[in-house]
């Protein structure tokens, strides 16, 4: 019994605890979302940030922008009369009923509900709108490509360069819970649930993302929330990369913190979701994670000292506790 006791994962002490240099960063952490709404800020005001981005991607979203332009003009009414084919046939993919009931009625906007409110298109337009920003969305990406991953990683530096931090900020992991929980070390086990996930994560974005994004705000939000874990962990590589973690300590960092994960992951998801625009706070979730970070870092801190002053040095000198 008591072995189950001291197994049981035991958090740090109340946030109340911290000094008062940690509470304004404590506030922030108490509420990762804000991270992302910091992100989208922080780009469109930062001089710093935003003309690096804009100066490394403009001419690659200009000519992704005619392309997309003529190739919507081209195309629009021809897909238009696609997408009302799916919509209304009983084999096709995209035919569930709702959506084919809300189809019907292409000609009269205003007797068209969704959940009971009145829409201010139809199903085929708002679907063939999808289609279409998707098409743009790939367009823009083809001709960014190289450059916005670029635009990317130096919005990362320059927001943490911007805060005052070098590279020796970024400090070995330690462990901040009492007894952290456990996850799976197992190499052989780890591998497997890679691969399943993997499996399941083409599953859902084959069968389930594709179709569900057509509904209308409904679908977009859905879509966010199946990636948020994914999203997150994604945009905090640079994190775990600077501080050097192994599999393990990312592992038990990101258990220990899940559902923060989670609510950052679904809000940057679902900002990056949006067609066209979504390429914009693919940068700007970069420097909302880079704000994120350097709290998370500065707590890091607060605890590092903590542990030397106790004689704690890793995880397992955290079990003996």
């Amino acid at each position: 019994m008591a072995h189950d006791l001291r197994a049981r994962p035991i958090p740090p002490p109340p946030d109340t605890d911290v000094p008062d240099n940690l509470q304004h960063a404590t506030l922030r952490l108490n509420f990762p979302p804000s991270y992302v709404i910091v992100g989208v800020y922080r780009l469109f005001t930062d001089k710093s940030l935003y003309k690096p981005a804009w100066d490394k991607c403009k001419h690659g979203v200009q000519r992704g922008a005619v392309l997309g332009f003529i190739w919507t003009c081209m195309t629009y009414d021809v897909q238009k009369r696609l997408v009302r084919v799916l919509l209304n046939h009983p084999s096709s993919l995209f035919y569930p009923q709702r959506m084919a009931r809300l189809s019907k009625t292409a000609s009269e906007l205003s007797e068209e509900t969704f959940m009971g409110m009145k829409l201010p298109f139809n199903m085929t337009t708002y679907v063939t709108a999808i289609f279409i920003g998707t098409q743009i969305t790939a367009i823009l990406t083809f001709f960014l490509s190289r450059n916005i991953r670029i635009a990317r990683r130096r919005a990362w530096d320059q927001t943490v360069a911007s805060r005052g931090k070098g590279p020796d900020f970024w400090q070995p992991y330690v462990e901040e819970w009492q007894v952290p929980p456990v996850v799976e070390q197992d190499l052989r086990s780890r591998a497997i649930n890679k691969f399943g996930l993997w499996i399941i994560g083409v599953v859902v974005k084959k069968a389930i993302i594709i179709p569900l994004s057509l509904y209308p705000f409904v679908g977009t939000i859905a879509v966010a929330a199946l990636k948020c874990m994914e999203t997150a962990q994604y945009l905090h590589q640079p994190y775990f990369k600077a501080k050097k973690m192994t599999p393990h300590e990312i592992a038990i960092f990101t258990e220990e913190r899940k559902w923060d994960y989670r609510l950052f992951g679904f809000t940057a998801a679902l900002l990056e979701g949006l067609p066209i625009v979504g390429l914009v706070f693919t940068v700007s979730n970069r420097i909302g994670a880079a704000m994120w970070a350097h709290d998370l870092e500065k707590r890091q801190h607060y605890f590092a000292s903590l542990h030397q002053s106790r004689g704690v040095t890793s995880i397992q000198d955290t079990k003996k506790m």
